[in-house]
């Protein structure tokens, strides 16, 4: 589904599980949408779950080592990796190793799951020091007024100083 949206919408970036990143590739037919390719913690640094298609995800875990996974997703048209569910720094010592790994091989890194006001900076440090070339967080719930539903102004420009600070 997100494949034949992406085809008909040409966006400029995808969300895909890993399993889904060449079909959405392929169906875009261009190399300029960023394409993430989804993979999850696991609990030791260096290895991530590439299991999170809509069938892998109810098998067995799949666990690979990180370089495996960025060489897969490269060899799919992958632009990058959304890591989630991070949980904020749950799995800090796991993020570090995503980070390092996705500079190490020049891909990009979404990092994904309870990013807050709170550990945002701290999260974007550990990718930058890393040397990760591209970072999108994915900061979602923790910036949106539970009573209204809307975005609230105030913590996007909170946001966005504490980047600058970052990557003066």
């Amino acid at each position: 589904m997100v494949s034949e949206i992406s085809r008909q919408v040409q966006p400029q970036h995808v969300n895909q599980v890993f399993t889904g990143v060449a079909t959405s590739r392929a169906l875009l037919g261009q190399n300029e949408t960023v394409v993430n390719g989804l993979v999850s913690p696991t609990g030791t640094p260096g290895m991530v779950k590439i299991s999170t298609g809509p069938l892998s995800s109810g098998a067995a875990d799949g666990i690979v080592p990180l370089e495996t996974a960025i060489a897969l997703l490269k060899d799919m048209g992958g632009s990058s990796i959304k890591y989630f569910p991070m949980g904020g720094l749950k799995h800090r010592d796991e993020f570090e190793a995503v980070a390092k790994a996705c500079a190490a091989h020049d891909f990009w890194l979404e990092p994904t799951g309870g990013i807050d006001l709170e550990n945002y900076s701290e999260i974007l440090k550990i990718a930058l020091d890393a040397g990760v070339s591209k970072i999108i967080p994915h900061i979602y719930s923790s910036i949106i007024d539970k009573a209204s539903g809307n975005t609230r102004p105030a913590d996007v420009r909170q946001l966005l100083e504490m980047t600058k600070q970052l990557v003066k």
